[in-house]
């Protein structure tokens, strides 16, 4: 299992109570496996959740705001990011509002459990229980933590295999000192601008305006 799920106040009771335990982890387990190995994991997120039935109620934290969860079901919503384990404040921070309007009864965050080596800070999990233990009283509200291991991209894997990576590592903005250009002879039919000569008044209009102009 590529998935932890680790829960706080009671809130594995509430799941039981609603009949949710079993939907909750057959979720989690779907999103691991859907989202393993993967780059671009919003789009994917929000499909494998329609899929298991967490996006058909109305997913706005505030009315009239465009902020939503991730998931909504029952009372239980789903929010977080797999991109860094810091969103978790932010993640409960949104649960919490919920909890407080009586729109969410427990709130599960799903977070990364990949972090830095070099952490001084302990396991994922034991960083996870003293955050929660510290976030009291202002995060009050049941919730569930999953931590992912969905390893790195594909194309680094490749990489790390000895593959070739694909061709979308080229850089979009070129390097402004090169010129592809400058190998290239300019073509005959072409006269720079500023190589033009100035077009010379012609003898005869010369003579026009002598006659024009008698002495």
């Amino acid at each position: 299992m590529s998935f932890e799920l680790l829960h706080f106040r009671d809130a594995e009771k509430i799941l039981k109570k609603k009949k949710l335990t079993q939907s909750v982890i057959s979720t989690m387990q779907y999103l691991s496996d859907a989202l393993h190995g993967t780059l671009f994991r919003g789009e994917l997120l929000r499909q494998a959740l329609t899929e298991m039935d967490w996006r058909h109620e109305p997913l706005n934290i505030l009315n009239g705001r465009r902020y939503q969860y991730k998931g909504l079901r029952q009372k239980v919503a789903i929010d977080g990011s797999f991109s860094s384990y810091e969103y978790i404040q932010d993640a409960l921070l949104r649960l919490q509002v919920g909890f407080d309007k009586q729109r969410v009864e427990v709130g599960i965050v799903l977070l990364t459990s990949q972090r830095s080596e070099k952490s001084p800070l302990g396991s994922t999990k034991d960083l996870v229980e003293q955050e929660i233990k510290d976030l009291f009283p202002t995060i009050s509200l049941p919730v569930c933590i999953a931590l992912f291991d969905l390893g790195g991209p594909g194309i680094y894997t490749d990489e790390a295999e000895g593959g070739t990576p694909d061709v979308q590592t080229k850089s979009n903005d070129p390097d402004p000192a090169s010129n592809p250009q400058d190998d290239k002879e300019p073509d005959g039919d072409v006269v720079p601008k500023a190589e033009k000569k100035k077009k010379r008044p012609s003898v005869r209009s010369k003579e026009k305006e002598e006659e024009a102009c008698p002495a």
